[in-house]
């Protein structure tokens, strides 16, 4: 009987299957946050809290990147990747 998979392997088969949604989804979440963040502090021009904003999003979505690298390298290495993808390949017998 196979087991339930945990709600950590769940997201993590997510994140697999839509990387750049996820980095997309990191950016917009930064960018949204960061401006949020920079409207709060008083005595700063509009100018500059969107670029701090724009800054702030953009160290956040190289780290996502970096993650998505990481998880295609980890699947890469244990062959997760070419088992997921084999049924798509046509295989046939030479007899």
């Amino acid at each position: 009987m196979a087991e339930a998979k945990s709600k950590f392997e769940s997201v993590r088969e997510w994140v697999v299957e839509h990387k750049l949604r996820t980095v997309g989804s990191l950016w917009l979440s930064g960018i949204a946050g960061s401006i949020a963040y920079n409207w709060s502090q008083p005595n700063m021009k509009t100018s500059v809290r969107i670029i701090h904003a724009r800054l702030h999003a953009q160290a956040l979505t190289l780290a996502a990147l970096a993650g998505a690298a990481v998880v295609e390298y980890y699947d890469h290495k244990t062959g997760a990747k070419a088992d997921r993808y084999a049924a798509y390949i046509p295989h046939k017998d030479f007899k």
